[in-house]
């Protein structure tokens, strides 16, 4: 009877591990939409902000050196997070094609 349910559980443990792997790597690529998500978020609020800026401006609320200050520091913020994004996606694409067997995009012709 131990012999039996012994077999039972290791050969459970044997089907079950490519279903494990399919969770985990599901797993990772849930944190990385999230982290996407985020940065898309901070994103579009950076563009509010820019846009609230020129309103300002406009308004007379900014004189025109405060809001040259304001401007380039805000457009220097979104860059950044756009840059984020950009490298947040080519990790994943990269993740994703080494997963699909493919060759690494970043490895080859890299050394000129």
């Amino acid at each position: 009877m131990l012999i039996a349910i012994a077999i039972v559980a290791l050969v459970a443990a044997f089907v079950s591990v490519p279903l494990r792997r399919a969770a985990d790597a599901s797993d990772a690529a849930g944190t990385d939409d999230d982290d996407l998500a985020v940065l898309e978020a901070r994103k579009q609020a950076k563009y509010r902000e820019i846009r609230d800026t020129e309103l300002d401006r406009a308004q007379g609320k900014l004189s025109e050196a405060d809001f040259q200050r304001q401007n380039a520091e805000l457009r220097a913020e979104a860059i950044a997070i756009l840059k984020r994004i950009d490298d947040s996606r080519a990790a994943v694409a990269g993740r994703e094609a080494g997963t699909a067997g493919g060759p690494d995009p970043g490895s080859a012709g890299d050394s000129v």
